[in-house]
Formats: structure tokens, sequence, C-alpha cells
């Protein structure tokens, strides 16, 4: 049996695109379509124990059940969430990714790099075209961070201010094509600084490092993303980004420097749920 395994939905482009992945990097993984063979119970605990998450989050809302089961309600046990997951294994997010180097729900695709021990020496594309990306957290102190965003018109006075977090993003064959990153107040985040370098523009890029953005931000505990934007509302509306007043926007928000001085006035303020 191969050492990397995947809980696989043939019928799903990301997992499509993390198998990919995989044997673009030279391993033929452990293939289970868990809607024909789903785990038992003591696997899927497993799983999600290594996983470092919580039963919740590991519940794919879109497409399955969910809503009608009423499984956002608070009174579900973990428990009693894994009888819903083993019911109606479609409840069960995919792809699961299990390697010598961990356990990986990766949503999106591009999570799977850090499991494998080799990546591929090529660019990878997905099945829309776009590169596969690998993000490597850096400080705000950065130079080329700095002078990224300056170019973009975009805020810097604040960079290397506590409770920032930011990234440099790349293609698996090395070309950087952009930064991101985002302050965390508990329950919410506000996303900032996400600059595409001029090179690696029209290409899709920018999906893919916002999508990479909120699961960082997911994982430390963020559940709603907010954002401000003086030229991109289009963009991140396609993303899922929805308007927002400010009369309802959490004051930790609204405090941020980003909110309170260094964005105009007259920037469009936007939030959306961040789910996996």
């Amino acid at each position: 049996m191969s050492s990397v395994m995947i809980y696989h939905n043939p019928d799903c482009g990301t997992s499509r695109n993390t198998l990919a992945l995989i044997r673009a990097s030279g391993i033929e993984p452990t293939v289970i379509e868990y809607l024909k063979a789903p785990p038992d119970r003591e696997t899927l605990n497993a799983l999600i124990a290594r996983m470092g998450m919580r039963v919740r989050d590991v519940l794919r809302v879109k497409g399955t059940p969910h809503k009608e089961l009423g499984l956002d309600a608070a009174h579900w046990n973990d428990d009693q969430l894994i009888d819903q997951m083993l019911a109606h294994p479609i409840l069960i997010n995919r792809p699961i990714v299990v390697s010598p180097l961990g356990v990986r729900l990766c949503r999106p695709s591009d999570m799977v790099v850090e499991l494998l021990p080799k990546r591929p020496a090529e660019e990878i594309r997905k099945e829309d075209g776009t590169s596969l990306l690998v993000d490597t957290p850096i400080a705000g102190s950065d130079p080329d961070l700095a002078l990224a965003l300056h170019e973009a018109s975009l805020p810097t006075d604040d960079l290397t201010e506590p409770g920032r977090r930011f990234f440099a993003y790349a293609t698996v064959s090395g070309e950087r094509v952009g930064f991101g990153g985002f302050e965390h107040m508990g329950r919410d985040v506000l996303g900032r600084s996400l600059v595409v370098l001029p090179q690696a523009r029209h290409r899709g890029i920018g999906s893919g490092m916002l999508a990479l953005l909120l699961r960082r931000a997911f994982d430390e505990g963020g559940r709603e993303a907010w954002l401000l934007t003086t030229t991109a509302a289009p963009f991140f509306e396609r993303a899922g980004f929805n308007p927002a007043e400010r009369a309802a926007t959490p004051a930790a928000i609204l405090a941020t420097r980003q909110a309170a001085s260094l964005c105009r006035s007259s920037a469009a303020l936007l939030s959306r749920r961040m789910m996996l």
C-alpha cells in the first residue's frame, strides 16, 4: 500500500486537483472513494483528531443535506455529528490526504504540497488552468512585501505592528507571484495586503492566493472575513464577499488602522462567512 492515501470524490474538482498534484510528485496514492467505501467511526474520529480540527469544521455544507438536517444548530455534539457523517458520507468534506508528513483536509488543493516528501519540479496547473501555489510565512518587515504594496498603492505604514500575518506566494516551480496577509481578532479576520505581482497578473493567481489566505485564517479560528477595497470589489464579490454595513461591523474590525485611518472613507467594506 502507498504511504500516501486520499479520501477522494471523483466528482469534486478540488479532490481531482489534489490527486493530480500527488501523482505529479511521483507518488501513486491509495485512493479511497469514500462515498462508496466510507470510513468507520474509529477511522473517521482518528482522521479528524490527526488533522487537529473540530468535527464541525470537517462537515461539508455545499451539495449535502447539511441544511435540511439543521446541522448548523449548536445543540449537535461531536458524537451526533459523526453519526450524521456516517449515515450521509457526502457530509465528510474532501479530500482528506494522509501521508507520513501528516493528515490534512486539502481545501484548497494547494494545501497538499506540504504533505508531499518531494514537490514536482515543474509548474502544475489545476483543471481551470490556474497554477497550484505554495504560501510561505514572511515578516511584516520583508522589503519585497513593502515594495509590492507600495507599487500597488496599498497601505504599508502598519506592516510591522503586532497581530498581522503575511505570506509570500509562489508556483510549485518557484516563481514568486504575490503577497497577502490578515489581521486576526478571534472569529473575525481582516484580509489585507493582497497583491499579485505585475508579471503574474491575468492568470487567475489572485483567486488562488485568496483561497489559501482564507484557509490559513480559518485554521487560526477565523470564521468571518472582512476587507476594505477601493478598486477590487468586483474581484472579491466573485469570491463570495458581499457589501457590509459599517453599523453592523464588529468594533474590532473598525478599530484596525486599516479601517480607522489607512483606507479612504470611500473604500468598500465587504464580508463573507469562512467555511471549507
